[in-house]
């Protein structure tokens, strides 16, 4: 059997009722797992899944929030045999990973590289948006934000032929406001106007020879201005590209009203300017990069050791960024050629949340990528998910993890969402009277009842862990489109936090 194929097994779980197995492809399926503060989800079904996927030689992306994660992960590694496979990304340490420079190469040339770089920002900043306030569902801004980041992109391409962070941030922050004049006001050369003139000049060497090349009969039929540009812009698609350029800056972005600019210039300027200060330059903008999404069909195991309760925000967008680029990449490659399973594994998965996810479960099995999200309650997604839509951005990702573990919680949210994922079941209801008056009587009854399999407060008495539990962490594990040896689609596990692989 191929050692990566669907059906190969992972978890072996013994019950009264049969053997179940926990294979591949519900690993590619996705997981999520629920426990509150001091559940034993990390320490129980975490440790299990991750010391499984190692096992099992999967390549893999992990990002941090908290600042032991890298240690715990190394650990893992030691135990797997898989310490020669890690590799962390860290302020200090050799491997970098340039974010640009993969976006645009991952997408080719020309358009589909300038769109890949333009998803992977305007992704991120609308992540960032979309958690930190209700703007997140404002369609205008969203807009506004990726037309300014595309027409930036086109007017560096143009004049520089590559595109850098540097640039970005220079030309946004030069960009003249409408009562300015068009010319430079303070004798220096701004990057906006320096970029223009470059991109003017690198066109007009393409219509020169263009036009060199014309025949005295071409060159009267473009005596007509109209005819002449018409032909020009059809034969060179960069003059058709400055064309559309110049128009976007001059007649819809300078006129904008100084409010509504300058949200919009933020929003890309911070993100661009986190980018550019140390540590974060030197490790994903400077130079080429050690360490790509490839790697991992090697077997490489990726840690960002940028924990956000160090780094805050600029650690967050940073790995959302890379988790992007990662997933995007696994999902263009040849299974069949790069057959071996990849995986993310967030633990906090509420810091690192974009509507993406829903988008990329949707196919993950297929593109043979393992997710694990392990969060302390369902409220924490729907609070960092924000705005309007915020439920039904939960319910969409939430029905495409096809397998969800639930540990101790009081969260009444996940508890009642739990309950009915389990479901409901006919339960024998008996009843017994009895009277006595002048003659005795007794009557018994039986009835059917509806009512959930586990009900909301069965969470908050599952085993915790620890010496006191004698190492045991108590969850339901729920598989959908599979029932298990017990004829239900749940069952209650019991896992170990001093599991080692054999």
């Amino acid at each position: 059997m191929d050692r990566y194929d669907l059906d190969t097994p992972l978890i072996v779980m013994p019950s009264p009722y049969g053997t179940d197995v926990w294979t591949i492809r519900h690993a590619c399926s996705g997981v999520a797992v629920f426990g509150a503060t001091s559940s034993g989800k990390s320490s129980g079904s975490g440790r299990l899944l991750a010391l499984k996927y190692l096992t099992a030689g999967f390549g893999g992306l992990v990002l941090t929030v908290k600042p032991d994660e890298v240690e715990t992960w190394r650990s893992y590694c030691v135990m797997t045999g898989r310490i020669d496979d890690l590799v962390v990304i860290e302020p200090g340490a050799k491997h970098v990973f340039n974010i640009l420079d993969h976006a645009a190469g991952h997408g080719g040339d020309g358009l589909a590289a300038t769109d890949n770089i333009v998803e992977l920002l305007t992704q991120v900043i609308e992540a960032g948006q979309t958690q930190d306030s209700s703007r997140g569902d404002d369609s205008f801004w969203n807009d506004q934000l990726r037309l300014l980041i595309i027409f930036t992109i086109d007017l560096i391409k143009l004049a520089y032929n590559r595109v850098s962070v540097q640039d970005i941030y220079d030309i946004i922050q030069t960009i003249p406001h409408a009562d300015d004049a068009l010319q430079n006001t303070d004798g220096k050369t701004k990057a906006f106007h320096k970029a223009f003139e470059a991109a003017q000049i690198n066109v007009n060497k393409q219509i020169e020879s263009w036009a060199a090349n014309h025949t005295n009969a071409q060159k009267n039929a473009y005596q007509d201005e109209a005819v002449f540009e018409s032909a020009l812009l059809d034969a060179i698609p960069d003059a058709r590209l400055l064309k559309f350029v110049d128009g976007y800056f001059i007649d819809e972005f300078i006129p904008l009203a100084g409010k509504t600019r300058s949200i919009i210039t933020v929003s890309v300027s911070a993100f661009m300017f986190k980018l550019l200060r140390e540590p974060f330059y030197s490790l994903f903008c400077r130079t080429v990069s050690t360490i790509t999404p490839e790697n991992c069909y090697e077997g490489k195991i990726v840690i960002i050791n940028l924990p956000t309760k160090e780094y805050h925000k600029v650690g967050r967008d940073i790995q959302m960024a890379a988790k992007l680029l990662f997933v995007r990449a696994w999902e263009q490659r040849d299974v069949r050629i790069n057959p071996r399973v990849c995986f993310i594994f967030i633990d906090e998965a509420q810091e690192f949340l974009t509507e993406f996810d829903a988008k990329f479960l949707t196919t993950a099995r297929s593109s043979r990528i393992a997710t694990v999200y392990l969060s302390q309650s369902l409220s924490n997604f729907y609070a960092v998910m924000g705005g309007q839509k915020a439920e039904y951005r939960v319910r969409s990702l939430m029905g495409n993890f096809g397998t969800k573990i639930f540990h101790a919680n009081t969260d009444e949210a996940t508890g009642e969402y739990a309950s009915k994922l389990i479901g409901d079941a006919y339960f024998e209801d008996q009843t017994e009277s009895v009277t006595v008056a002048q003659n005795f009587s007794q009557t018994r009854g039986r009835s059917l009842k509806l009512e959930r399999v586990v009900r909301p407060e069965a969470f908050t008495k599952l085993l915790t862990g620890g010496p006191s539990n004698n190492l045991c962490v108590e969850g339901y594990i729920h598989r959908q489109g599979q029932s298990f040896s017990n004829d239900w689609s749940h069952r209650k596990m019991i896992f170990r936090q001093d599991y080692k692989p054999k």
